[in-house]
């Protein structure tokens, strides 16, 4: 667990905006070290009612450039990929954190007990990065640095079935790639995160998967939840094999992962380093994992809020547009992007139908199994004025 340093002073909570402006101020929200420390130095108990910064208009837009690529195995266009974001990924690796990073024999060893069949991808991948010796440790993404997203999802069987969810997050680390493959044999399309990892996706199983933060500070020993994800989809055809997958595999921190399959069958398990993983039958998760553990964290990001939002939706029969459209606006759409915290895409996955659209207020981007794509676009987030400004993550 990430605790306050002894010897730190107990500052004050927020109460209002500029007080947010100066708690945020020194704080590198590329190390999310940072911002733990920040969180558990702060004195919360003595704090009122405050306003958080999610509650006042964005400010500024950003560019955002996504790209696409088919390649079944590591090839020219993985390679180009991993030229072009392996010296940011690792910087972010290299740091400190509560366990040290593992040497590539036991990134190997830990791979081979819990993922085998990653094995040869993962020996291909390091092997485009040769002269590194951290390259075969941070592609496995064993006990990798702290990280955390804001992020809410739901199952939605009215007009689907579909995965829909919100992606919150640093738009500066966000690797902004979808990559279609077939490493294992199975075919597997998603929105790319840590090099070869995923944030969700689908397979030609008719099986669809996505996470969010799980709302905890806790740290242990575990694998970093993109490679997890991109596991799940690699070997599982159906919402139990996701389910005993899960329930398996060590991670680093605590995320809500759900999985659908083409059937409208869904699953959502709370995965943590310090309990074992909890199974439920819940279609709407946003930050926390049932109960609010980790009260200063939940309110800043809205976590109930949205989840209620989404649990009202579904409540009222709320179809997959109806979904999709909420997810872009006020509270679940997050709009400061320039402090780090803002909405990158909103994705509709069709498990049934082997595809996902992500779209943005005024855009959609659509991708299939049966029709690879090798494209770009380029966004600019930020610019619609006639949105509310504010948002959770």
């Amino acid at each position: 667990m990430v605790e306050s340093p002894d010897n730190e002073a107990r500052r004050p909570a927020p109460a209002d905006w500029h007080g947010w402006e100066r708690w945020t101020e020194g704080v590198d929200w590329s190390d999310w070290r940072s911002w733990l420390r920040r969180l558990a130095a702060t004195d919360w108990a003595a704090a009122g009612p405050a306003e958080v910064p999610w509650e006042t208009p964005a400010a500024g837009s950003i560019a955002l450039t996504l790209s696409a690529y088919q390649e079944d195995f590591p090839g020219p266009r993985m390679r180009e990929q991993l030229a072009g974001i392996w010296p940011a990924f690792h910087r972010w690796w290299s740091q400190g954190g509560v366990h040290a990073r593992p040497t590539t024999a036991e990134a190997r060893a830990r791979l081979e007990e819990h993922m085998p069949q990653l094995v040869g991808t993962w020996e291909q991948l390091a092997g485009m990065l040769p002269g590194d010796p951290d390259a075969g440790a941070a592609l496995s993404l064993w006990n990798p640095p702290p990280f955390l997203t804001g992020c809410s999802q739901a199952v939605v069987l009215g007009g689907g079935p579909a995965l829909v969810r919100n992606y919150d997050w640093d738009h500066r680390l966000f690797d902004g790639v979808v990559s279609q493959t077939a490493y294992t044999g199975r075919r597997v399309l998603g929105m790319a995160d840590c090099l070869w990892g995923l944030l969700d996706g689908v397979n030609d199983a008719g099986l669809a998967v996505s996470l969010t933060f799980g709302g905890r500070r806790e740290v242990g020993e575990g694998f970093g939840i993109p490679i997890v994800v991109r596991y799940v989809l690699e070997v599982c055809q159906t919402v139990d094999e996701a389910v005993r997958v899960l329930s398996r595999i060590p991670v680093h921190m605590s995320y809500n992962i759900t999985a659908l399959d083409r059937a409208g069958r869904f699953a959502t398990v709370y995965v943590a380093p310090d309990r074992p993983a909890r199974v439920t039958d819940r279609a709407v998760t946003t930050n926390h994992q049932g109960e609010v553990e980790w009260a200063p964290y939940v309110a800043a990001v809205r976590s109930v809020e949205r989840e209620q939002q989404l649990e009202a939706l579904l409540a009222n029969s709320a179809d997959v547009a109806d979904v999709v459209a909420a997810c872009l606006r006020d509270p679940l759409y997050a709009t400061h992007w320039d402090r780090g915290f803002g909405t990158l895409y909103t994705a509709e996955y069709r498990p049934a139908d082997g595809l996902v659209r992500y779209h943005w207020p005024h855009r959609t981007w659509q991708h299939s199994l049966r029709r690879p794509d090798n494209g770009s676009i380029q966004l600019h987030l930020g610019t619609d004025r006639r949105r509310p400004g504010a948002g959770g993550q």
